[in-house]
């Protein structure tokens, strides 16, 4: 009935912070450790928390986003700022094992994920090479990336959902007008849609 806080890790610094509740209402947490560049994820499913480094190759962790899925196991989109590229981890195989989703130019900051019902991930994010929404999946058993919109500088500050048909709903800030935009792919094809003029998210 009251705010309680709680110092998770003290290691370090952090940053880049998103969290996910599980079917016990325990937390799961991704940050970037800006001390030692790496990606970390902070859970207290045993009922202490407790700590691990997900991705320690050189200055990775940025923009992360954290979904569960089937069984609570942890799927984390991330920004690799050594490379300029979108990189996933999971720990569904029972330990974790981090891929590089998209790595054509400067891509992967602004990320969010969501996984749908059959266990595939769908992640949002920014192409800084071309100013671009760029939206990928695995759907089909390898990442695709796809370029939603290219109208402008699009596709920052992006927010990921799946409808009940595992269909992607994206919000994202139209830097190059100021506006609010909307994307998704619910028909078949990829719409965009102005949302709010003057807004961001």
């Amino acid at each position: 009935g009251s705010w309680v806080t709680t110092t998770v890790d003290s290691s370090s610094d952090a940053g880049y912070i998103s969290i996910a509740l599980d079917n016990s209402g325990k937390a799961h947490i991704s940050y970037y450790d800006v001390t030692d560049e790496d990606l970390k994820y902070a859970t207290n499913t045993s009922g202490t928390w407790v700590v691990t480094t997900v991705d320690s190759c050189e200055s990775v962790g940025e923009y992360s986003s954290i979904a569960l899925g089937a069984l609570d196991y942890v799927h984390i989109s991330y920004y690799d700022l050594y490379n300029k590229a979108l990189k996933y981890a999971t720990n569904a195989s029972g330990s974790w094992v981090a891929s590089t989703v998209d790595s054509n130019g400067e891509v992967g900051k602004y990320t969010s994920i969501s996984q749908d019902g059959s266990g595939n991930a769908h992640i949002s994010y920014f192409d800084l090479s071309n100013y671009d929404l760029k939206y990928a999946t695995n759907a089909s058993g390898t990442w695709v990336p796809t370029t939603v919109d290219s109208s402008g500088s699009v596709g920052w500050h992006t927010s990921l959902a799946l409808d009940t048909s595992g269909k992607a709903h994206i919000g994202y800030w139209d830097v190059s007008n100021n506006d609010l935009k909307y994307a998704t792919n619910a028909s078949g094809s990829w719409v965009q849609t102005t949302v709010d003029r003057k807004g961001r998210v």
